[in-house]
Parts: C-alpha cells; structure tokens; sequence
C-alpha cells in the first residue's frame, strides 16, 4: 500500500503539469467576452489624464445606465490625493477601451461622508 501512494502522487503532479501548458493560452472562462479587463482601463484611463494622477475607482456600466452602450467609467484623483476635489471621471468604451468622454467629478451633499 505505502509504494502506490508516490506513484499517484507523481501522476497527478504530471497530469496538472500537462493541464497547465496545455491550457495556458486559453482565455479564463470567468471574464467577459468582448471586453477590456478593469486593470486595462484603468491603465489606459491614467494614460489620457496624464501623470500625477491614480487611479481610484473602475466601475462598470451596461448599456442604458445613463449611456448609449457599455462603458468603464474611471475615477481618478490627483497625487497627494486632493479628496476628490481635483478628481476627473474618464469613460472607456468597454469593447475596446477608446475614449468616450472626460469630465470633472460630480461630488453631492453626502459624497465624502460629511
């Protein structure tokens, strides 16, 4: 009994290792299809307001909340972070990650909490 033990152990570490190389390039089957990746528009949103400036808040939204088609919607803030009053909004197309608009944050009564 003691000597089938390392023969499984050593088929199973072999079949993850062919289950590893052999799935490596396929695309994770929990992401969408048709669009960028959060961490990709928030790279690309950085990209268009320049440097000093971080990324605080990626936030998807669907066709119809308050747009014409699916998009990213990126917050940033200015570096040292201002509390949002020198934040801008920046809008990705969520297909490709082409710009759709920039604006200034929108800060309401209650939106920092005070």
């Amino acid at each position: 009994m003691r000597r089938r033990f390392p023969l499984f152990y050593l088929a199973w570490i072999s079949l993850c290792v062919i289950a590893f190389v052999a799935l490596r390039g396929a695309e994770d089957p929990s992401r969408r299809h048709g669009r960028i990746l959060s961490n990709d528009a928030a790279v690309r949103a950085l990209a268009v307001v320049g440097s000093g400036y971080q990324a605080v808040h990626v936030g998807y939204a669907k066709k119809g909340e308050a747009g014409s088609e699916d998009r990213w919607i990126v917050l940033c803030d200015h570096v040292p972070h201002t509390e949002l009053r020198e934040a801008v909004v920046v809008e990705l197309r969520a297909s490709d990650g082409s710009v759709i608009g920039v604006r200034r944050a929108e800060l309401g009564a209650g939106a920092l909490g005070r």
